[in-house]
């Protein structure tokens, strides 16, 4: 499933350090603006314990966990709407994702350049806010002047409603605010705001980069972002960059946990992000257990059984019949498919069911 998230942010507030740390890929970082031109794109797994109990009872071949796609784009400055730095470039690359982890720089070191001089994440923030407004503001612009004329005389209904929403969109985006903010109505406004593509629509987590010392509970930087986000409704995470990099570079498991409890954290900051870009994605997991592989297969949220049948094989889905599901909580109470079914712990799902995260399913389909 190639859903994407993008980590944007001014340049030199450490996204390239953080893709580093989540993805197999190898970016670039340096100490300079524009040292990541071409984005940078890697896959991670998704760390879920739910894996490994499975496996201690069903005693795969392997283990297959889910994964999700980080690309690391160019960092944005003042006037990247107008084309300045590697404007157009960053706004092409951030409309091809699906979600925004969007970096702030929170920790102050002289030895590390800000392209701004000073460090300000509320001002960072508000920078990147509104080149995306700027350019979101004329895409609606222009889709307003080519559905304006069919809405006021050609007597086109969908027009009409269209040029509702665009107009909402409008005044939204000229006071300054975030296209997410406009309250869809219905189906068809849904789909016409994904026609649209807008950059400021995408879900987005904030990401504070912070100093090792912040690491536990973040410093005066991140006390600003959790004040100014909270009139938002918007999350944001702490990771330090410069720990994360060396929890990346230990070999073993025990080695990163003993880190971790050094520093007084159950979970790395990468983890927590991998799982965080998971859930902005709005994606779950289903899992398939037997002697072969346990894998966790990734689904959007609200996706039914021959949907999610369908990510297996096609065939899965043309041809689905019903569902065997066993909930997580049992199969681990119980111990295995057959002791659930003894127990009635297997239900015998249809067409119409909703899969939910964590739901252990068996397809049965006609060829």
């Amino acid at each position: 499933m190639a859903l994407r998230c993008g980590i944007v942010g001014l340049p030199n507030v450490g996204k390239s350090t953080l893709f580093n740390c989540i993805s197999s890929g190898k970016a670039q970082a340096a100490n300079f603006p524009f040292c990541t031109i071409e984005p940078n794109i890697g896959s991670t797994q998704v760390p879920d314990p739910r894996l490994e109990a499975l496996a201690a009872l069903v005693h795969p071949g392997r283990i297959v966990p889910a994964s999700v796609e980080i690309v690391d784009i160019a960092g944005l400055v003042k006037g990247a709407s107008k084309g300045e730095g590697l404007g157009n470039q960053f706004l092409a690359n951030i409309r091809e994702t699906d979600a925004i982890l969007h970096v702030l720089r929170c920790f102050d070191d002289p030895n590390v350049v800000h392209v701004d001089g000073s460090v300000d994440p509320i001002r960072d923030k508000e920078i990147i806010d509104t080149e995306l407004q700027l350019k979101d503001l004329e895409t609606v612009e222009s889709r307003i002047g080519k559905v304006q004329k069919q809405a006021t005389t050609g007597g086109d209904k969908n027009a009409r409603k269209f040029l509702d929403l665009l107009l909402r969109y409008r005044d939204t985006l000229r006071q300054g605010k975030n296209a997410r903010f406009v309250t869809l109505n219905n189906i068809d406004e849904e789909k016409m705001a994904r026609e649209l593509f807008l950059l400021t629509n995408k879900p987005v987590l904030y990401v504070c980069n912070v100093e090792e010392s912040a690491a536990l509970n973040g410093n005066v930087h991140t006390g600003r972002i959790a004040g100014m986000l909270q009139s938002e409704g918007a999350s944001f995470l702490i990771v330090a960059g410069k720990i994360e990099s060396e929890i990346a570079e230990l070999e073993s498991y025990e080695e990163r946990k003993m880190f971790l409890e050094e520093l007084g954290l159950e979970e790395s900051g990468v983890s927590r992000l991998i799982k965080a870009a998971f859930r902005l994605l709005n994606l779950e997991t289903y899992f398939t257990a037997g002697p072969m592989e346990v894998k966790a297969w990734t689904y959007i949220k609200g996706t039914k059984a021959p949907q999610a049948a369908g990510l297996i094989h096609s065939d899965f889905e043309h041809g689905f019949i019903r569902a065997e599901v066993i909930k997580y909580n049992d199969y681990i109470l119980y111990g295995s498919e057959s002791a659930c079914r003894e127990a009635g712990k297997m239900a015998i799902e249809g067409k119409e069911y909703v899969v939910q995260d964590g739901d252990i399913m068996h397809f049965l389909f006609s060829r």
